[in-house]
């Protein structure tokens, strides 16, 4: 397997998606063939391109949610180089747990277990001790203008708007390398979405890479280093 340069965190050459509807007869449906990008320390990239080209599909390609139909998902992970592409399950849960952090669209935790708890347990899986994974915990939530008296309820009972925060902070409680965003402030107030763009900015500043998608033409002007027009890579029209 090819190395990566030395300030590279992830590097995806010649990735191919195709969806398998089996319910239809078997359809293939053709999204995205040789999309090829790289992310380096330090740097923000942007998918761009219209909704439905398969922005979101190469998000869960590089972070193991979705196989690859074809091409190679370069993650560095301290010395060694992982495909993920080719990995076994069990190596991209490890990869997500100390490497690679991840906002979905949607926030997914155990029911019943309160906010500020959720937040902290990924610190703690970074290392961080139960009180200082708390204090994380905390800071963030606090950062991201969730309401005190929500700490210690379940998200399943917060809006849209609410578990999104929680989701952010569960994301940047921990000490992964390369952060891979889907959306993240599309549900944020204005507040907010400020919140979001200073955490990004200190993260980068630390050497964190990021992948991400956003919504908001303004918070992608503001945070991308590098757009990735994902048009040239889509096989929508094919479809």
């Amino acid at each position: 397997m090819s190395a990566l340069l030395a300030d590279e965190l992830l590097r995806v050459e010649g990735l191919a998606k195709t969806f398998t509807l089996h319910l239809h007869g078997g359809t293939r449906l053709p999204v995205v063939h040789g999309v090829s990008f790289s992310v380096a320390a330090g740097e923000c990239v942007v998918l761009g391109g219209a909704s439905g080209v398969g922005k979101s599909s190469i998000l869960k390609m590089a972070t193991g949610n979705y196989l690859a139909g074809a091409g190679r998902i370069l993650i560095a992970d301290g010395d060694r180089v992982v495909d993920v592409a080719a990995a076994a399950p069990r190596e991209i849960l490890d990869l997500r747990r100390r490497v690679v952090g991840y906002v979905s669209q949607f926030l997914r935790v155990i029911p019943r277990v309160a906010a500020l708890d959720v937040v902290a347990a990924a610190a703690q899986e970074a290392g961080f001790g139960r009180a200082a994974a708390r204090e994380r915990a905390a800071a963030l939530l606090a950062r991201l203008r969730l309401p005190e008296p929500l700490w210690r309820l379940p998200p399943a009972t917060f809006s849209g708007g609410e578990q999104q925060r929680v989701n952010i902070a569960r994301c940047f409680a921990g000490r992964h390398k390369l952060l891979v965003l889907d959306e993240p402030t599309a549900s944020l107030d204005a507040a907010n979405r400020e919140a979001v763009i200073a955490l990004i900015a200190e993260r980068k500043a630390e050497g964190t890479g990021f992948l991400a998608v956003f919504h908001d033409d303004d918070v992608r002007a503001r945070v991308a280093d590098r757009v990735v027009d994902v048009s040239r890579f889509s096989d929508r029209e094919a479809a």
